[in-house]
């Protein structure tokens, strides 16, 4: 990369240049030679000015499709996984009782969403993760986020045919 660009923001050719590195055959990394097809795409990650890309730093829509809508969730150190979430993760978001309180009788109020980006622990810990969700789910689930009312449930991956 020739500089940075954030999450989310389409690249142009004058964010890239070209250099020369021996890789290992595991390391995926775009080719000098095919820079020019990153041009258009979108950050799907933070690249950083001399990182080498990956296909997978990069889009070829935005982060937001049709029919969906980005939500911010603020995960509290107790209730990030311990193996962390990453761009890609499935997740149930689960309504939930206050603090101290019993859950409320029948089955919880629940979301379906995808991680798109992981943000850096705050000093107290908190990490804030978008998800992508249907847009009906949208308003609900921000209000979750709001109020710090619900928990995560980290779901299988999608299995591709």
């Amino acid at each position: 990369m020739a500089r940075d660009v954030p999450y989310g923001a389409t690249i142009t050719a004058a964010d890239l240049t070209t250099t020369s590195a021996s890789l290992d055959p595991t390391v995926r990394a775009v080719r000098a030679g095919d820079a020019d097809d990153l041009v258009g795409l979108v950050a799907s990650t933070e690249l950083t000015r001399g990182s080498l890309v990956s296909p997978d730093d990069v889009a070829t829509g935005g982060i937001v499709g049709a029919d969906e809508a980005l939500v911010p969730l603020p995960l509290v150190p107790e209730r990030v996984p311990a193996g962390g979430l990453a761009a890609g993760d499935r997740l149930l978001v689960v309504d939930a009782p206050p603090p101290g309180a019993d859950p409320v009788a029948g089955a919880p109020s629940t979301h379906e969403a995808r991680v798109v980006r992981v943000g850096s622990p705050d000093v107290n810990g908190t990490v804030v993760v978008d998800v992508v969700t249907r847009t009906d789910d949208g308003p609900d689930l921000a209000t979750r986020a709001a109020t710090g009312r619900f928990a995560i449930v980290v779901l299988p991956a999608e299995v591709s045919p």
